[in-house]
């Protein structure tokens, strides 16, 4: 037997940073009874992985002879991928052939082929004996866009931590005919970068030359993620429990949690404001020939907070059994619908007092408690998810699809990322479930017509959809989204749809607006929010007010369309897109769309962010270019140059042999870093105002 592991892995002593010294040195510990050592065969738990891929490139549109302009493609890993890895006493031994699924995180313009598998794609460790270790192929059809030519491994056993840097994507054979260019094959058009962390499917542990024992654990004792990391791993039980009110109904949901970390989550009951509080939101997807062509959020309700935490094991992660003031590591906590509706007291509290991002709230006890009920009485929809009868009347929205949302904001979190960052996982805790409505009128009734998507935003299931990111101040705010879709509706007529989704931003949003040229036709244009609870006593709104349901204005002027509520200094309790909320924005137009930048201005604080999209016209650009050079004057070749902009979206460029580089499509208006990475030479980096070309950002190692 013991011959049989050392053959296992002899195919890994060529892992970069090994040598077969140190793979063999397990047999030569010599204790009371012989030899020792514990073989781990491990799979992903989660993870992440980056592309930087020169699409000017792959698209044919060619490179500049002055260097590379990379995309940055974005992914998560899909949770449990038996992707198997052999860690020897704690010793990265290398991957054994497996494959890990990718589930994209944003859009890009992709090749034909590429974009059709973008949703299905893996990366695979290959059989022994093929010419590459890793390599990107659609997980359906087999077909191999990249491989990974060397790959750099590195583990750390502590967390569990696997990274694969540096690996070069290299353009498969396949491919390259598939693009129309076969003398391109091998040629390099990018980079990836791979982190994930593993949890052990088997341990063999072996004593004085003999296997002692062999365990298959089926699953992890506890959670496997860094850190308290609550998500919500089930939503059941969509309802609405009493009769309407007026035009509108209140609906609820359950919610089931579960603390994927490996840190037992504060869950202290109010008074104390160590918990979490729990919103849900409505949505409908509609329109169009298809019943797709819009995704409008329809409903939302105020908040629960979270109390006694149970010890159950929903997310099969192997609950650690802490309960009570902490939901276990591995643990879950359900709270069912008629909790999450107030119950007959109705008992939610206000969205107004929580900061998203922190979790941060007053204190039950204080002079501002969060949950008041004293001063207003309640009748069916109060607190819930407030929802116009006409929204779900299924004569009215035939063939209407509907999905109910859940989130956990919590201030443990955000206190465990700043005491130790890199485990932030703040951005994780949202899920959705799609239902069927049945009714025409109140009472309505519902019905699961999907499993719950666990840590993905309602909007993620907009059909055809393509989504951008924003994060306007990184450690310091939440994040946020735009998602569109454009329909040729008729010849010569598109009609263009966006979505603005703020999923933990403290700061709100207060307006948007898309570049149009004075001689686009533009009609039907649109906006659409779900409708607000009405204030009360100690909401934390101003003057007890509740929130503003004015739409918002809409103008075109300076070559753009843009909407926008009142300003914070106008009312601080204006109509903006305040947190767990979405909202729309549309119209139709004779043009055709284009590449263009939207624009994202906020509530509270910091300045606007622009966002690449597509709009009926094209977006100014400017071109930044440079070199990059020794102190004696000499070029560097293949370093790395990032720019990043104010919403902290990051491309990459690489250094040519005599050190230029060149980004093009940058849009102007906005300060940028600039910033290089090499491995023998250090940069200081550059922030600057671009309105126009620049040609000269060049910059000098530092002696």
């Amino acid at each position: 037997m013991l011959k049989m592991i050392l053959l296992a892995l002899l195919p890994f002593l060529m892992v970069p940073g090994t040598n077969s010294d140190q793979a063999l040195t397990w047999l030569n510990q010599t204790g009371p009874q012989g030899s020792f050592g514990t073989l781990e065969k491990l799979i992903i738990a989660t993870g992440s992985v980056t592309m930087d891929l020169n699409l000017n490139r792959l698209n044919g549109t060619g490179l500049s002879a002055k260097g590379q302009d990379l995309n940055v493609l974005g992914f998560d890993v899909e949770r449990d991928s038996f992707f198997k890895v052999l860690v020897l006493n704690g010793e990265l031994r290398g991957p054994l052939p497996g494959s890990m699924e990718l589930i994209p995180r944003n859009s890009a313009a992709l090749p034909s082929k590429l974009s059709t598998s973008y949703r299905q794609m893996v990366i695979e460790k290959t059989e022994w004996g093929e010419p590459y270790e890793l390599v990107v192929r659609d997980g359906k059809t087999g077909f191999v866009f990249f491989n990974i030519e060397g790959p750099e491994y590195e583990y750390n056993p502590a967390e569990h931590l696997l990274s694969v840097k540096t690996g070069r994507l290299l353009l498969s054979k396949d491919f390259a005919r598939e693009l129309g260019h076969p003398a391109e094959v091998g040629t390099i058009v990018g980079q990836i970068s791979i982190r994930v962390t593993l949890r052990p499917i088997e341990v063999t542990q072996v004593v004085n030359d003999e296997i002692r024992s062999d365990v298959l654990p089926s699953q992890p004792s506890v959670g496997s993620v860094p850190g308290p990391d609550v998500i919500v791993g089930d939503l059941s039980g969509l309802t609405q429990p009493d009769a309407a009110s007026g035009t509108q109904v209140g609906l609820a949901v359950g919610t089931d949690s579960c603390n994927l970390g490996t840190v037992d989550l504060d869950w202290f009951a109010t008074p104390d404001n160590d918990h979490p509080v729990i919103p849900q939101n409505f949505y409908r997807m509609s329109g169009g020939a298809t019943n797709d062509a819009r995704f409008e959020q329809i409903g939302q309700s105020n908040v629960k907070h979270a109390f006694m935490a149970l010890t159950q094991d929903l997310c099969s992660l192997g609950c650690n059994g802490v309960g009570g003031t902490h939901l276990g590591s591995g643990c879950s906590d359900p709270y069912f619908a008629s909790l999450n509706s107030g119950g007959s007291g109705h008992t939610l509290g206000s969205r107004a007092w929580i900061n998203p991002f922190t979790g941060a709230f007053p204190r039950a006890d204080s002079a501002t408690p969060p949950n008041s009920h004293t001063g207003h009485t309640h009748n069916g929809t109060s607190h819930r998810i407030l929802v116009e009868v006409n929204d779900l009347n299924t004569s009215m929205n035939a063939g209407a699809t509907y999905y109910a949302e859940a989130q956990y904001i919590t201030p443990h979190e955000f206190v465990w990322c700043q005491a130790h960052p890199g485990q932030c996982n703040q951005y994780n805790n949202v899920s959705y479930r799609q239902y069927t409505v049945s009714g025409t009128s109140s009472p309505f009734t519902f019905a699961p017509a999907a499993s719950t998507v666990q840590s993905k935003p309602a909007l993620a299931a907009w059909t055809g959809s393509s989504s951008v990111q924003f994060d306007p101040d990184p450690g310091n705010d939440g994040i946020g989204s735009i998602s569109y879709k454009i329909t040729n509706t008729s010849p010569g007529i598109w009609h263009y749809e966006y979505a603005v989704y703020n999923q933990n931003l403290d700061r709100a949003i207060q307006s948007f607006s898309i570049p149009v040229d004075a001689g686009v036709a533009l009609s039907n244009i649109g906006f659409h929010a779900p409708p607000q609870q009405p204030g009360w006593t100690a909401d934390g709104t101003a003057g007890n007010a509740g929130y503003s349901s004015t739409p918002w204005a809409q103008t075109q002027a300076a070559g753009a369309l843009i909407w926008n509520s009142e300003t914070f200094a106008q009312n601080q309790n204006a109509n903006a897109i305040r947190w767990g909320t979405l909202y729309n924005f549309r119209f139709d137009s004779d043009r055709a769309p284009q590449t263009t930048i939207a624009t994202i201005g906020f509530f509270k604080t910091g300045a606007p962010v622009v966002v690449q999209v597509q709009g009926p016209t094209a977006a100014p650009v400017v071109v930044v270019s440079g070199r990059v050079t020794t102190s004696g004057g000499r070029g560097v070749f293949y370093a790395r140059v990032s720019i990043t902009d104010a919403s902290n979206n990051v491309r990459y460029a690489i250094t040519n042999p005599f050190g230029y580089y060149r980004f093009t499509n940058v849009a102007p208006g906005g300060i940028y870093t600039i910033a290089v990475l090499s491995k023998h030479h250090t940069f200081t980096p550059q922030a600057l105002q671009i309105n126009n070309n620049l040609t000269n950002v060049n910059f000098v190692s530092v002696p």
